[in-house]
């Protein structure tokens, strides 16, 4: 079972994810930094989502919260992308994601699994 700090920091690296795929469609809509609120946009997600990985990462193993907070950035900027066109949906592209998406459900589980608690203690 997940300790409320542990649970408010998974949920703070899911946001943290969010914000990740924030910055990344809003570096694509600058076109270079040539955009000016895409860019602040991007400046702005891009603080807020290293703030709140580096936070979960305190109660997180880093290898697993970075693990997690870059599939689920991937996936969720895949996902944006192909609902407003700017990629083509296709079923292996959204089976893959869908296995990214499984994986880091797993990396949540092992992660919260008795003998690791133990170990840290």
């Amino acid at each position: 079972m997940t300790t409320p700090a542990g649970s408010r920091a998974w949920l703070l690296l899911v946001v943290s994810a969010v914000l990740e795929a924030v910055w990344a469609s809003a570096l694509a809509a600058s076109k270079g930094f040539t955009e000016l609120l895409p860019s602040v946009v991007f400046v702005v997600a891009a603080v807020l989502s290293m703030i709140g990985l580096g936070q979960a990462a305190r109660a997180i193993p880093i290898s697993t919260a970075y693990a997690v907070w870059t599939g689920l950035g991937a996936a969720l900027t895949v996902g944006y992308a192909m609902t407003f066109g700017a990629e083509s949906a296709t079923v292996v592209k959204v089976a893959l994601i869908a296995l990214i998406v499984a994986a880091v459900m797993g990396l949540k589980v092992v992660g919260s699994s008795p003998a690791r608690r133990e170990r840290r203690g």
